[in-house]
């Protein structure tokens, strides 16, 4: 008979980690179905939809487990905010190990998908295939360090069209106290709770889709978290050492005048313009990091300036920021701008390395969805979409977590169950036969 070897310590590590998002869940009939869960967003596949999983988690009994898993995601009312709790709590010490919170990033994040039954799909911008496409879009926010970086909020973005529609919404499960809101209206809600919840502060980024939006920034502004945001070249600001005229002089009669001012000859400029009117001079080569084949590097200028969003209704201008730009050499005008509320006396070099701190999360959503199937849910409800989503996050924080001893890609697959317990010819349902290309 053979003997069952006793568990390693990165296996030890694992099921310490799995027990405290099981506890997270509160019911003693959920703890099982989760660990399972997890468990097969970590096997080998490329399906994580609940069939396969079911499949390489207990091929003598696929019916049982794929009900049991079902049940988990679809139908049970756990928290997805406890359970992420949970595991941030185990990987954020894990995180600042290796250096200190640098960046909060929101992102948002797309899934292609057909049909309309779906919560959330319709046509609509989608990041992943860069254009407008059927599909639904989900908000985040991460937390970074220098090197690494794990999402702490999760939340569907349910289009107006949804958020109106009571029949689709009862079908569907959304909650009665879940109304339209804008993408950043999301991202605030997210930003307050990491607050309230404790988690180290950094710096607020985010790309064009949030920074174009002035009363964003000014909500991020009056947390008194620093940012730097993409913005769209159409963006007006008042050009270096300008800003809005003051308020007309008072006339002795009505109520004094409060609001500044601008005519045909002092107003502001887009920062396309600003852009295109500056210098040869003021545009710098600034390498920001090593890429995977080389230093990364391009042309950057940053200049003060006020930003000028409908001023003509305030009546103190906005504080001066950092507008900071990208113009690479061979491109036919400025690729991307920035607005930011860093330091003023921030360097240059200084400034771009944290713009260009986002790619840290890039790495995070495409392992979450090319090895631990993010997009692979096929329920239409908002129930099970946010539970799919929140237990893959959890399983990918214990990869963040063992970052110094295996990369996530490189561990995905290496928690396995015992071999006898899958057979030698075992193929997931829809899975080539041995042989077939």
């Amino acid at each position: 008979m053979a003997v069952k070897a006793a568990p390693g310590p990165q296996e030890r590590r694992f099921a310490a980690y799995i027990e405290d998002l099981a506890e997270a869940a509160e019911h003693a009939d959920r703890k099982q179905p989760l660990k399972h869960y997890c468990t097969g967003l970590l096997l080998p596949g490329e399906r994580k939809s609940i069939e396969p999983m079911a499949g390489r988690l207990a091929p003598h009994n696929v019916g049982r487990m794929h009900q049991s898993l079902h049940h988990l995601v679809a139908d049970a009312a756990w928290s997805d905010e406890a359970v992420l709790d949970a595991a941030l709590n185990r990987v954020l010490p894990a995180m600042l190990e290796r250096g200190p919170v640098v960046a909060w990033v929101v992102d948002d994040t797309g899934f292609p998908k057909k049909g309309q039954h779906s919560v959330g799909v319709t046509r609509q911008y989608c990041g992943q295939v860069g254009k407008q496409e059927n599909c639904r879009v989900a908000v985040s926010l991460s937390v970074t360090t220098e090197t690494s970086s794990m999402p702490v909020a999760f939340r569907l973005y349910l289009p107006e069209v949804w958020a109106n529609d009571r029949e689709r919404r009862k079908k569907t499960g959304v909650p009665a106290e879940v109304a339209f809101q804008t993408k950043p209206e999301i991202a605030l809600q997210q930003i307050r709770r990491a607050r309230e919840r404790g988690i180290p502060e950094g710096i607020v980024l985010a790309d064009a889709g949030y920074g174009t939006d002035t009363g964003f920034r000014t909500e991020i502004t009056k947390m008194e978290l620093p940012y730097v945001m993409g913005i769209m070249s159409t963006v007006t600001v008042w050009k270096p050492g300008e800003g809005p005229k003051p308020p007309n002089d008072y006339k002795g009669t009505g109520r004094p005048p409060r609001l500044l001012q601008r005519d045909g000859k002092h107003r502001p400029v887009s920062v396309k313009q600003l852009a295109q009117s500056l210098p040869e001079e003021s545009w710098k080569t600034v390498v920001w990091r090593q890429g995977v084949k080389q230093k990364l590097r391009s042309r950057f200028a940053a200049l003060r300036v006020r930003p000028a969003h409908r001023d003509y209704w305030r009546a103190e201008p906005y504080p001066e920021e950092w507008l900071l730009i990208e113009w690479p050499k061979g491109e036919a005008e400025p690729t991307k701008y920035w607005l930011s509320t860093l330091p003023a006396d921030l360097s240059l070099a200084e400034l771009v390395r944290i713009a260009k701190h986002r790619w840290v999360i890039e790495r995070d959503y495409q392992e979450l969805k090319q090895e631990l199937g993010l997009g692979h849910f096929e329920g239409r409800g908002w129930r099970g979409f946010h539970h799919h989503a929140t237990l893959c996050i959890a399983a990918y924080g214990f990869l963040v977590a063992e970052r110094n001893r295996f990369s996530p890609s490189a561990y995905v697959g290496h928690l396995r169950l015992p071999a006898t317990e899958i057979p030698a010819d075992y193929r997931p349902r829809g899975s080539p036969a041995p042989g077939t290309p």
